[in-house]
């Protein structure tokens, strides 16, 4: 049976994570790698923080002065569709995915905006984020489109309907 470890750390104090955020985040991470078919011992990185410190890690990454609501840090090379692995891929014999930043705070401020509820908000995101980790991006129309797709049938197996 496959094996995914997941690490979660929050870096924040504005926005209670309870154990069920804990586990929607690693029910969401599951069942977004088993909509893509992704079988293999793998290791993801979850890290909670507010809008300051995203915002920081947004400009020193991608020289974007503001806080956004999740950024993904890929660590799989992609080759036509097909992973490219590297020695350094690996933790304690699990493919590392990358790291997800998420702001529970810009999390919060969305699901008012959207009008929906923190569940979905959060496991929007944390969604959207795997599909990078796993190769995915929206640089242009059919691809968000792809994405969306994917997000959407993804939580609707959660039951993280609009």
């Amino acid at each position: 049976m496959m094996q995914i470890a997941i690490d979660i750390l929050n870096e924040q104090d504005k926005i209670t994570i309870t154990e069920d955020c804990v586990k929607l985040i690693e029910d969401v991470i599951r069942a977004a790698l088993a909509h893509e078919g992704f079988n293999r011992d793998c290791f993801v990185s979850v890290t909670l923080t507010d809008n300051d410190n995203i915002r920081i890690i947004n400009n020193e990454q991608r020289a974007i002065d503001s806080a956004t609501d999740v950024l993904s840090f890929p660590v799989l090379e992609f080759e036509n569709g097909e992973i490219v692995e590297n020695i350094g891929d690996y933790y304690e014999d699990k493919l590392i995915l990358g790291d997800i930043v998420l702001s529970v705070e810009r999390a919060e401020e969305q699901r008012i905006e959207f009008g929906h509820s923190f569940d979905r908000e959060l496991g929007y995101l944390i969604c959207h984020s795997v599909l990078h980790l796993l190769g995915y991006d929206h640089e242009n129309d059919a691809e968000r489109e792809i994405m969306r797709s994917k997000e959407e049938e993804t939580l609707e197996t959660l039951s993280l309907t609009r």
